[in-house]
């Protein structure tokens, strides 16, 4: 049995600053294999959520740089993994809108504009009212922290608003 409790977005948005020029020596950098955004997302999310899924293939999961889920460094399996349907444990999101962000949330741009989405940053801040200009974001493999969202150059744009993490609900024997 599953509960559904808060993701910590403080957390996970200081996680985000204090590694967004730099690399955690507790993950691989994946930086000259593809890149290092969704790696770094998901420890930003990992970091909110203090918990992850061990299901072999689709689960997100790192225990080290051959020991990870596809979903923990790439941008289509972190969608994937966190809009599932089917309750599991970890951390779960909705597709959103620019308006639904709050930090620690993720976005995904696509740069070829064929339905294919290359970058994940974390956003680390918005404004009362989220815009392109005031939605800021932290990211590896285009290093940044405080960037704008308005700053890059991309062909469309999704959000993931994370609205919480899947816990094992204690049994009352195991109380």
């Amino acid at each position: 049995m599953l509960r559904l409790e808060n993701y910590n977005r403080r957390a996970a948005v200081a996680y985000a600053h204090r590694w967004a020029y730099g690399r955690n020596p507790a993950f691989y950098d994946y930086e000259e294999l593809g890149g290092d955004c969704t790696n770094f997302a998901s420890q930003c999310i990992f970091a909110g959520s203090g918990i992850m899924n061990f299901t072999p293939t689709y689960g997100w999961y790192y225990l080290d740089s051959n020991q990870k889920a596809p979903a923990w460094t790439g941008v289509p399996y972190l969608w994937n993994f966190l809009t599932r349907e089917e309750e599991s444990v970890g951390p779960v999101a909705k597709a959103a809108t620019l308006a639904d962000l709050l930090p620690g949330d993720i976005i995904q741009l696509s740069f070829t504009g064929d339905g294919t989405y290359q970058h994940s940053p974390v956003v680390i801040a918005t404004g009362r009212i989220p815009t392109l200009q005031n939605t800021l974001v932290a990211a590896h493999s285009y290093d940044s922290d405080y960037r704008p969202l308005s700053t890059y150059q991309f062909q469309d744009i999704r959000f993931l608003h994370i609205t919480g993490v899947f816990r094992p609900q204690l049994s009352a024997a195991n109380s």
